[in-house]
């Protein structure tokens, strides 16, 4: 079997790319930028995406079934994006002699869902337009528990800072939480499924309210919380909420907030007619095993890696922020402490180690990006030692990496422009670079008015690389 994984690189894919490794299948992969898969990975790799309708066909030559694991929720016209996506993926899929489409969206009846659970069922319903051309197996699923799930990282820090929590009145709307590795083994099944027709599987274990999975979470971190929901906090309200105490920025949290009012519960027996042999695991279950990942630094996929469909200055620059026109560069020599020391010292800042220098004021920018509905510093990062090409580092997205050599960051926070962090070894000196492309008058004013705080805060955090980095050769 030939199949095509789209979305390798999000939470959902990364985590089925691996489990279709391990299965009987030739798997071919598309994606934006090929450098972001490990080099040995056992599989074709296409570049591309499904708005260049080239790439997109020569991905699904000789297919017999494609994943489609795509969404544009943190673009602001996800909608649109959406829509076009997935009537492209379909034409090409049929011009190609693709069999079959596994599609995985949301819970939620079109009559009462929101505006982002209605794109996901027009998606779906896209995609199985054509039962005459192609069949497509919809999977549709509510809230995912996982160590890296969006759904999860807002119930637990919810639960985790907030004793007290005055919410609003849908902590008592009802949804079907499930376990994503129960979602992972769904996805897997619905290739080899035997049927010749379009289906649609609802998943999903008990039926619970939003309240009973916040303190159920609680239970399972050892801690005694208390709920009062209240009925007058608005959308927006909320939203800023989630935004000030989840790693979640203010346009998904809205998304998010927007498509809690209304149920997500299964709708059909699907599931348990085709797929019997899987039997979902319970809430407090899938709980406590994403607690144990996170714990024991297994964390293997986040929501935040590999954001949307990028603008178009910056997908012709990936990699390259040397077109920017302002910057601060330092530069120290390595003062004879291996190059693979340097390239894990400053591989390893960000989330609880921090940012090496001023941390007051690297608190003070994630507050105030929170503020005005940016990423913040609560997003940490996946792993306290490596990284990965485009996963979350706070508020920034690792955009390059290259062992030993370089490592490169770019700005996700709120900034009038677009900016870069870059670390790189060349020969016998660390070169630290910041760089910025401003967005008019205000973005060049917003430079030049931080460049003391700029230089104060880089050239500390070079000095304290190298530290850090001598003092671990030494305590070898």
């Amino acid at each position: 079997m030939k199949v095509l994984l789209t979305g390798a690189n999000g939470y959902i894919g990364r985590r089925l790319k691996q489990t279709l490794l391990n299965e009987d299948v030739s798997l071919r992969l598309l994606v934006r930028n090929p450098k972001s898969l490990d080099p040995d990975l056992n599989a074709e790799i296409v570049q591309g995406d499904t708005f260049d309708m080239d790439s997109l066909e020569r991905a699904l030559e000789g297919i017999d079934v494609a994943y489609y694991l795509i969404h544009s929720l943190q673009q602001k016209n996800y909608k649109e994006l959406d829509k076009q996506s997935a009537q492209n993926f379909l034409d090409a899929a049929i011009k190609k002699g693709v069999k079959r489409i596994i599609y995985l969206g949301g819970l939620g009846i079109k009559e009462h869902a929101s505006e982002h659970l209605l794109s996901r069922i027009e998606t779906g319903e896209i995609l199985s337009s054509r039962p005459d051309k192609i069949e497509t197996i919809w999977i549709r699923a509510g809230v995912i528990i996982g160590s890296g799930s969006a759904s999860f990282e807002i119930i637990r820090h919810l639960t985790e800072k907030l004793p007290v929590m005055v919410t609003p009145k849908w902590v008592s709307t009802l949804a079907q939480p499930i376990g994503v590795d129960d979602v992972i083994a769904y996805l897997n099944a619905a290739k080899d499924l035997n049927i010749n027709k379009n289906l649609v599987v609802d998943i999903g274990s008990e039926k619970m309210t939003y309240k009973e999975m916040m303190l159920g979470c609680a239970h399972a971190l050892g801690l005694r919380r208390w709920i009062i929901p209240l009925p007058v906090l608005s959308i927006n309200l909320s939203s800023y909420w989630l935004n000030l105490f989840t790693p979640v920025p203010y346009t998904v949290a809205r998304s998010l907030i927007e498509g809690l009012s209304s149920e997500v519960v299964v709708q059909n027996e699907n599931a348990k007619k085709y797929f019997s042999q899987i039997q979902p695991i319970r809430f407090d279950e899938a709980v406590k095993k994403a607690i144990k990942e996170m714990e024991e630094n297994q964390v293997y996929s986040r929501w935040s890696d590999a954001g949307g469909v990028g603008d178009r200055w910056e997908m012709q620059h990936k990699g390259d922020p040397s077109s920017a026109v302002l910057m601060d560069r330092q530069v120290v020599d390595l003062n004879g402490i291996p190059k693979e020391t340097i390239y894990r010292t400053f591989c390893a800042i960000g989330g609880k180690e921090g940012w090496l220098g001023y941390h007051w004021l690297w608190e003070i920018r994630g507050w105030i990006d929170k503020m005005i509905g940016g990423a913040g510093l609560n997003r940490g990062r996946r792993d306290s030692c490596h990284l990965r090409i485009g996963e979350s580092v706070d508020f920034w997205r690792v955009e390059d990496l290259i062992p030993n050599e370089r490592l490169l960051l770019y700005a996700q926070m709120k900034v009038p422009g677009k900016a870069w962090l870059e670390f790189k070894i060349k020969g016998d000196e660390l070169v630290q670079t910041a760089y910025f492309y401003p967005r008019g008058l205000f973005g060049r004013l917003y430079w030049y008015v931080l460049t003391p705080v700029h230089y104060l805060v880089f050239r500390t955090m070079i000095r304290s690389i190298l530290k850090k980095a001598q003092n671990d050769e030494q305590t070898k």
